[in-house]
């Protein structure tokens, strides 16, 4: 296998972008883009470290960020696996890329940008949810935002084929085959959707 290893032998192979791809890239937010972002529940928060890459889904039940202003936006960190990958990475390089998602919807919007992780009690307690708080909010200056091309969503019908996740191993399964028995997977699953529910925030 021979890798493509120049710009210009890449670009030979694609060609220009039309200018539908190229006039979509906004600076800040548009009322299009403000009202498609206000009905995502679900984004892929995207960063980069010094042990390289990680991408973490992030969800709430309504909007899953809020707008501060044009340019930002704050995304509260709610309760998670405690890992903090992708906070570690904000820490120490600010660029970050969040795909936002709607159930339904073929079409994914972009924001590439820079952030940062606060603790600011007011900005915490402004997500306050039946007396419980983030432990941080990242805070993310908008570089650019547009909307991606939906043929991937397409391609996989993935709202159109129906739920196909029986048959999927589990994570308890998972977890016992990686733990080689340490950790028992079958009383990890019979737990989670208990331990889940009373931990989402």
């Amino acid at each position: 296998m021979k890798a493509i290893e120049t710009l210009a032998a890449l670009e030979e192979l694609y060609g220009q972008p039309g200018a539908a791809a190229l006039v979509k890239v906004a600076r800040r937010m548009t009322p299009a883009y403000r009202a498609w972002i206000g009905c995502s529940r679900l984004c892929i928060l995207s960063t980069v470290g010094p042990e390289g890459t990680d991408a973490s889904p992030r969800g709430d039940d309504g909007p899953v960020v809020r707008e501060i202003d044009p340019g930002t936006l704050a995304l509260p960190d709610w309760r998670g696996n405690q890992r903090i990958d992708s906070l570690r990475n904000i820490v120490r390089d600010a660029r970050v890329s969040l795909m936002f998602l709607i159930a339904g919807s073929d079409n994914v919007i972009r924001v590439n940008g820079t952030a940062v992780v606060t603790a600011d009690q007011g900005l915490r307690q402004s997500f306050a949810r039946d007396g419980k708080l983030p432990r941080t909010v990242i805070v993310i200056k908008i570089a650019e935002i547009y909307v991606q091309c939906a043929r991937a969503l397409l391609r996989a019908r993935i709202w159109r084929d129906g739920d196909r996740s029986g048959g999927l191993p589990s994570i308890g399964e998972m977890l016992d085959e990686l733990s080689r028995g340490a950790i028992d997977g079958a009383a990890y699953d019979a737990e989670w959707p208990s331990r889940a529910a009373a931990s989402l925030w």
